[in-house]
């Protein structure tokens, strides 16, 4: 059995003693450098820009600016790119934009022969603009009179949507009269997420130049092939024209699910002459001008019956867009049914949401795809109603839970598998929650503890939003070794290593004969999406299951020629052909004899490309419990300790399995207590670097267990769904309960930082 193996990494060597090849290790010396020019106002217009200093200096290549780019505005989000129009992603930004919408937006770009002297460059350019007020909330892009962002957006919503779940037959008929119904206990509440960053450890860079006609493109990307789309619609030319190449990348968490930079580098190798141009971003750039986590404000109400059911749920939610498109509406849109999906309505929901431009750096892809910013709301909703009405918050939560074969009204998304209901349990006997409950009832002192619980569900990939394609390739070596090409990408979470475990799995052999090919090539991997949406595992492990089981018939095709017999005779253990019946029953032949066979006049192509596409969406769940220590003095928060159960199917690899729970676990630590971005009225960032923005270190994670409640799902590769996403959910609400658990009080926007607590705890003195 290789699924079911905690092997090593398969690229677990390289990576530690630094053979691993990241892009900047693989970019040519020398080489040109690029440097963009960001604007210093957050709206407005450039109206007239002088280089000719900046031209001038010795060294430098060529000066380009917004007046000189192609007038095509293109989308930039990593989806799937839909046939129909309507479901497009948004066209809204330019390579360089002369319309500035954010404090720092990218309008002139200098290629040098060194990196000082661009830099150099980029401060004797200048800049005359025409300056807008400044709007940073939703509120105030929304107001009658604001700056106008788009002019195809006028009320400066991007999208709003409104959905409402059929009434059945009663005395109600809308949701809001069971909301206003007095004969169920009423809850109102609001809840507010923040701006977070991926600090992923490598910032976004490539480079490019061109070669026979056409642009190659070196990336740090999660998309290569969606890369390639982008690049061919920004510049207004054939996608077959552009080569992407990805190669070892530092991590991601979404943000290089949007194309950022390579349009820009793909044009500018274009003008000077297809020399190879770099462009490398700093930690600051990454903050102010790629992507961040959608703030996100939920206005929620709910009506209980006596017996702990809900009745129904509304919820409002706002998300601020900042001054582009990016991911763009589906972001709160998978919020708003992430909200509806974890628990069941038994009269009806309603959902409102708003997608809202404003003059705040663009937010995109990141981790959860605006779940943790629901769940937030969801579970801290939840656990403030058992509060108030003295129930259990574990008990009320079982009351609640969706049942299995449930079919969401507005999607289809059907509950196929659940382990939900035993990952509570457990979650719940593993932090000790009966006796932590009672012990830490009526305490005293500056000093106390508290314990929280919260468990969320995520689907598997992004169907029914698009339809993804993953495809897989594998071809038998001459030895009997396998080749395995994919269109996914390895981002640091150890993808290869499961599709290597699944193909051999399928295959029959060991996964040390699975040789996967790590880089993507546009021009020879298989077309897939890439790494997002928790679907690689799910979808792309689909397809290399399919693959696998593809070439293992191949094999026995041949294996059985090459015996003299007939495919339906023989049977493959992974080492060798054998005849079962017939009188040739008893042969053998090797696979490595079969390979070297394969190579001399054969007319069976012992190789396989098949592709997959899913239009099941399996939803994993997580239960996480904090225990935390409070010093309500200070302020500071200690987590003592946070215990997870998690149903995801069959882990391939239960040790990167459990190394997702736990990476994920860590940045939900980090949102909820230290990190956030914020800005001054000029739209500038506070926090730009991680000097002034605060990461969770190991000393503030505290203990982490994570344990599984395994789950067959029969559509998954092997059982398998997702585990890159439901792990980040669960700690916003879990220890913000926690912490209303030690000091009696409910923190209603993220993220708690020491000052507010240590605040609320004056107040109450």
């Amino acid at each position: 059995m290789e699924v079911g193996r905690s092997i090593p990494r398969v690229d677990a060597a390289d990576k530690v003693t630094g053979r691993a090849k990241y892009t900047d290790d693989l970019c040519p010396r020398p080489v040109l450098e690029a440097k963009i020019l960001h604007s210093t106002i957050a709206n407005g217009w450039v109206k007239s820009m002088d280089i000719s200093a900046a031209q001038a200096l010795p060294g430098v290549v060529k000066v380009l600016t917004c007046f000189d780019v192609p007038d095509i505005q293109y989308p930039t989000p990593g989806h799937p790119w839909s046939v129909e129009k309507a479901h497009q992603d948004v066209s809204d930004r330019k390579l360089l934009n002369r319309r500035v919408r954010i404090y720092g937006d990218d309008i002139a770009a200098v290629v040098a022969e060194d990196e000082i002297t661009a830099r150099r460059a980029l401060e004797l350019i200048r800049v005359e603009y025409e300056e807008y007020p400044v709007v940073l909330e939703p509120e105030q892009a929304m107001a009658e009179g604001a700056p106008v962002l788009h002019e195809e957006h006028p009320d400066n919503i991007l999208a709003r949507m409104d959905l409402r779940t059929p009434m059945p037959e009663s005395d109600f008929h809308s949701v809001e009269d069971v909301l206003d119904c007095p004969a169920y206990y009423q809850f109102r509440g609001r809840y507010d997420t923040q701006q977070v960053q991926h600090c992923h450890i490598e910032n976004p860079i490539s480079y490019a130049w061109m070669e026979g006609g056409r642009i190659v493109v070196v990336t740090s990307t999660q998309i290569p092939h969606i890369v390639r789309r982008v690049i061919g619609q920004a510049m207004g030319i054939g996608w077959g024209s552009i080569r992407v190449i990805k190669p070892y990348i530092g991590g991601g968490f979404g943000n290089k699910q949007e194309v950022l930079y390579e349009p820009l580098n793909a044009w500018l190798t274009t003008q000077v002459g297809g020399r190879c141009v770099r462009l490398d971003v700093s930690r600051e750039e990454t903050f102010q001008n790629t992507r961040s986590r959608h703030p996100i404000s939920f206005d929620v109400a709910a009506a209980v019956d006596g017996d702990m059911r809900l009745m129904a749920r509304s919820c409002t939610a706002v998300s601020n867009q900042g001054g582009y498109a990016s991911h763009g509406h589906s972001i709160v849109a998978n919020a708003v049914t992430g909200f509806r999906q974890l628990y069941l309505d038994q009269i009806g929901h309603h959902s409102t949401a708003y997608t809202v431009y404003t003059n705040r750096p663009a937010p995109g892809a990141m981790r959860g795809y605006g779940i943790p910013q629901c769940n937030f709301a969801v579970e801290c909703m939840m656990d403030d109603i058992a509060r108030e009405k003295g129930w259990d918050p574990k008990a009320f939560r079982l009351a609640n839970l969706m049942p299995l074969g449930y079919v969401d009204p507005f999607n289809g998304i059907t509950c196929h598998s659940t382990g939900l209901a035993e990952c509570i349990e457990k979650g719940a006997y593993f932090i000790g929650w009966a006796e932590l409950r009672e012990k830490y009832q009526n305490q005293s002192g500056p000093v106390r503890r508290g314990v929280g619980m919260a468990c969320f569900s995520y689907k598997t990939g992004v169907y029914p939003i698009s339809l993804e394609t993953a495809s897989a390739r594998m071809v038998l070596n001459q030895d009997g070794s396998m080749q395995l090409c994919m269109g996914a990408t390895e981002i640091g979470q150890g993808a290869d290593t499961v599709f290597s475990q699944m193909a051999a799995q399928a295959i029959g052999i060991p996964t040390e004969d699975v040789h996967i090919v790590s880089f993507q090539d546009t021009d020879t991997a298989p077309f897939d999406t890439g790494a997002y949406a928790s679907r690689q595992t799910y979808v792309t492990g689909k397809a290399t299951e399919k693959c696998a089981l593809e070439l293992r018939g191949k094999i026995c095709a041949l294996g059985a020629k090459l015996l003299g017999c007939d495919k339906t005779q023989v049977s493959f253990d992974g080492t060798e052909v054998r005849v079962e019946e017939g009188e040739n029953a008893g042969k053998t032949i090797s696979l490595s004899d079969i390979a070297t066979a394969s190579m001399n006049g054969n007319s069976i192509e012992l190789q396989a490309t098949v592709t997959h596409s899913s239009e099941i969406s399996p939803p994993p769940y997580m239960v996480g419990a904090a225990e935390i220590e409070v010093d309500t003095e200070t302020g500071e928060v200690t987590l003592l300790d946070y215990a997870a159960a998690v149903d995801c199917g069959t882990p391939i690899n239960p040790n990167l399995t459990r190394v997702q729970a736990e990476g994920g676990i860590a940045q939900g630590i980090g949102m909820t207590l230290t990190e956030s971005v914020t800005y001054d009225d000029r739209g500038y960032p506070m926090e730009n670097s991680l000097f002034q923005y605060k990461i969770p270190a190991r000393v503030d994670i505290g203990k982490i267990r994570v344990e599984f409640e395994n789950s067959y799902e029969g559509e998954g590769p092997f059982g398998a769904k997702s585990i890159g996403e439901v792990v980040i959910n669960t700690p916003l609400p879990a220890i913000s309960d926690a912490i209303r658990n030690a000091v009696g009080k409910r923190f209603y926007e993220l993220p708690i930082t020491p000052e507010k607590i240590a605040m609320a705890a004056m107040e109450q003195k």
